[in-house]
Order: structure tokens, then sequence, then C-alpha cells
């Protein structure tokens, strides 16, 4: 089947909850500028972001106008949408140092250099900030009944809560309705898309849109993304899974979507990847017949990882992943060891001992507990059972220097196939 709009191919990766009337036969004639919002509350956005993100990419794909635009101005205040109670607000200098982080990282999905179509980022900040009380109850407050705020579901559902909602949170919608405004007449934005728990945020924006200019808007809202479990995607035992290299290594990052439920997989493909329905239905023909290969899963954390973080982190988080499996150390700097063996055992020795003459391997290894015995360790070491770094070593009398180690910090020993114990220097 071909796709001839964005709207359709939207369709075919489940990517549409609901919409506004005469959303798809506009796309597929028209080009329009969209806008999706993004909360500024952290300095890395989260992959609970990426199916926005995805939408915006897609969008520009076809020929439409992207703009990311970052709550500087909203952020200040907090959407209460799937919220069950108030959040800590930030002040303006956090929300601008957010901001400026969240930048860059929109630039690896979206093209901001783009012949005809080029992405724009814009902050609200820049009229929230500055649009006087009166102005603001004049030409938005006016155009809405508190009955028809109510009635919203962020809304309704914190009202039936015994903490309510502050009347700041409660203006949120008027704050969206009206970056809805300022994005159309700044931009020509006619469109807003979100995950579906931004329904009525977006609607009172078209709704806005339609009462005060007579401008006819449109808005698109995908589903919210949970696992076969019903767990919200992107937080683990370690917490939320960020775009930002510094919070979630691309190792850690390769690993969350390599371990992805089968139940999960080929949606999330769907979602989240630009593979088209050929490579995504063969994918899933493989994984019905050989879901031990977990070559659907492989895919998506390749695909995934060099999108986020390129080629170069792909293959050092595919060199991460390997050393599990007896792969090399070598080239992989201390950070991402200490990040590979987190979950392993370890201990400490003084960085003296491997200075001068070092630390001979089967003192080490009986220290650590990898033998019971000096003498264990010696057997283990003729017969090829001990590794250092990953590296075979069979000379009972090999001592270890500070050259034997990762970057100054770690000694890896192994012993068998999988008994792994990290050994980190101390100063």
């Amino acid at each position: 089947m071909t796709v001839e709009s964005v709207f359709d191919e939207f369709k075919w990766r489940g990517l549409v909850y609901d919409f506004t009337d005469g959303l798809p036969e506009t796309l597929a004639k028209e080009k329009l500028t969209v806008y999706i919002g993004f909360d500024p509350t952290s300095n890395s956005l989260q992959v609970g972001n990426l199916l926005a993100l995805m939408g915006l990419a897609r969008m520009q794909r076809f020929g439409h106008t992207p703009i990311a635009l970052a709550g500087g101005g909203t952020g200040m205040i907090g959407d209460p949408s799937g919220k069950s109670s108030e959040r800590q607000l930030l002040d303006a200098d956090e929300v601008a140092a957010n901001v400026e982080a969240i930048k860059g990282q929109l630039a690896r999905f979206l093209d901001f250099d783009a012949q005809n179509n080029a992405a724009l980022i814009a902050n609200n900040a820049d009229w929230l900030l500055t649009v006087p009380m009166m102005t603001f109850l004049r030409d938005v407050g006016k155009h809405f009944t508190v009955n028809y705020m109510m009635a919203k579901d962020s809304v309704r559902t914190r009202l039936a809560r015994e903490e309510g909602i502050s009347y700041a949170e409660f203006s949120y919608m008027l704050l969206q309705a009206y970056d809805f405004l300022q994005l159309h007449e700044r931009y020509g934005c006619a469109m807003q898309a979100g995950g579906s728990d931004q329904w009525g945020n977006i609607t009172a924006g078209v709704e806005l849109l339609r009462r005060s200019r007579s401008v006819r808007a449109y808005g698109l809202v995908y589903p919210l993304v949970t696992d076969s479990e019903g767990n919200k995607l992107g937080k683990s035992e370690r917490g939320a899974i960020y775009l930002d290299a510094n919070r979630t290594s691309p190792y850690r990052y390769y690993q969350f979507w390599f371990n992805q439920a089968d139940a999960d997989v080929i949606a999330y493909l769907r979602y989240f990847t630009w593979l088209d329905r050929a490579e995504i239905a063969g994918l899933e023909q493989e994984l019905t017949e050989h879901p031990e290969r977990r070559d659907a899963q492989r895919t998506l954390a390749e695909e995934m990882t060099r999108m986020t973080h390129g080629e170069t982190a792909l293959s050092r988080a595919q060199q991460a992943s390997g050393v599990l499996f007896g792969g090399e150390v070598a080239g992989l700097g201390a950070v991402e060891v200490e990040d590979i063996f987190a979950d392993v055992p370890s201990s400490e020795i003084p960085r003296a001992r491997l200075e001068g003459e070092g630390v001979p391997v089967v003192d080490l290894l009986a220290a650590a507990g990898m033998t019971r015995s000096k003498g264990e360790a010696r057997r283990l070491l003729q017969n090829g059972g001990v590794y250092v770094n990953n590296v075979q070593v069979d000379d009972v009398e090999r001592t270890l220097s500070l050259s034997d180690t990762i970057e100054g910090r770690f000694v890896l020993l192994r012993v068998g196939k999988k008994r792994y114990h990290l050994v980190q220097l101390q100063s």
C-alpha cells in the first residue's frame, strides 16, 4: 500500500489516537506548519518525548514545517495534564538553561537547514513573560468559560482529588492556547500535535484561533506509550532514560532498547524508527520464528542509538555490550567500563600497591574473593581460566601494574566465561 500523506504514515504506524475534523484531508493537499511543545523542567529530554519528536520529524519529511516550542514560560507554571499533584516550580534562570540544553538534542531529529521547510525552535517565554495581564484576560480569557475549562480531563481529574488544583495550573490551558495563537501570527502555524493527555489543551488552542481570528486550525494526538505490562515507557530501575549522553550513556541507552519485550518491540519499531513496512514485517516474521535471536530488539537498539547519539557512539555501545560476553575492553574508557559493570561484585585496592613491582594476579584473585585460595588461583591460571581486562592470562607469575589498569581506575578480573569482578583503585 502506497503511503500518500503523513496522516497515512501515522495511521499505519499506529500513531493516531485522535484528531480534529478535516485534518486528514488538509494534510493530503496542503503543507502545514505544525508545532509540538516540550517541557524544560530538565536539561535533557527523555525517551518519553521521542514519539512527539519523531512526529515532528515525520511531518518534516512529508514537506510540512515543524516548530519545536520550548516551554520557557509555561515551564514556570507546569502542565497539570497527567499529574496527580502540583510540581515544584523552576525559576527563570533554571528554565532558560534547560531550554538551551534541549535545543542541541532537538537538532539530532529535526533538519534546521532544510531548503523549503527548515525546522524552527521557539520559546514561549518570548511572549508569555511580557504580555500584560489585562491584555491576556481580554484577548484570551474572555473566549473561555469556566465551565468549558472545568470539563477538561486534566482539570476535572485534579478537582476530584483532595488537594485540588491551583489557579496557576488551572490557567495552563489558556497559556497553551495563547501559544498557538502567537505561533499562528508569527509563523503561520495551523496545527498542534502531542500526546493524548494534551487533547484538552490542543483543542483549546484550536478554539481560540477560531473565535478570535476566524481561522481553522487542527490538532492531532498520539497514544501514550506504555509497555505490555502497562508501565510508562522510559522508566527503568535506574530511573528515567535520557537523550543526553551525560545522563544516560549510549551503552545504557542501547541496552534499554535491546531489552524490550517481544510483545512491545514491533510496535516500538513502528513508533520510533524510520524502517518501512516491509522491513518491519520481516523483523516481525523473524521474531515469530526465531525469538531467541532477538533480531528485532537488536535492530531497534541500533536504530535508536544511531539516531540519538550517532554512528561512533553506536559502535562503542555495541563493543561495550560485547564485553560482557568476553569482547575486547581495549578502546573503552573507564566511565564506560564502570557503567557496564555497575552490577558486578567489586572491591577496592590502594593505587600504591600497583606502583613499582605491582601485584601478583594470584594475590589479586584471592583478595577479590574470586578464588578460595592462592593455590586455586594458580591452578586456574595454569588451565587458562583467568582473564584480566578480558585478555587471557596463563602465567602464574604475572603481576599487574598501573599500565594494566583502565585509565588508572579499574582492573577487570574474569574467571571462566561470565564470572566478573571489578577492582577499583583508590588514591
